[in-house]
């Protein structure tokens, strides 16, 4: 089935200039690049799309790391590529990602408090949809 899904490369992505690694990653995985933009996240922006997790221990750390620098955010499109992409990430805690994933082989599980794990994915049809639509409103 084919569907979109939202990928951000985080600040600590960008800033490790690991962006064009990713996007390899999911083109050679055959996926779709559907839009690309380099921006600056907003407080509100962010507040939208982790409204989820509002209240929990680690959104104000979350939130306050999004912001340290600019985000690639990313639409692909593909085969099943929401599970796709989250197989590509890896697990969200470096430390225990397989090797050959994005996290497994990129990110820095010592920088904490919050954990910095290169890239986010939209974990099911909805919440692409949701997502898509705060980070890409024209779409």
């Amino acid at each position: 089935m084919t569907e979109r899904t939202l990928i951000l490369v985080k600040p600590d992505g960008v800033k490790r200039a690991l962006s064009g690694e990713v996007l390899r990653r999911i083109e050679a995985k055959g996926y779709t690049l559907v839009a690309v933009e380099l921006r600056k996240a907003t407080p509100e922006l962010l507040a939208e799309h982790y409204a989820e997790h509002v209240g929990k221990p680690f959104y104000d750390p979350l939130v306050a790391f999004m912001l340290t620098g600019p985000v690639l955010a990313v639409v692909a499109e593909g085969e099943r590529v929401i599970e796709g992409f989250r197989s590509l990430a890896g697990a969200t805690d470096p430390t225990v990602a397989a090797p050959g994933t994005i996290r497994g082989d990129l990110a820095r599980a010592w920088d904490l408090p919050v954990i910095h794990n290169i890239v986010h994915g939209s974990d099911s049809p909805e919440s692409a949809e949701r997502e898509i639509g705060i980070w890409f409103p024209g779409l």
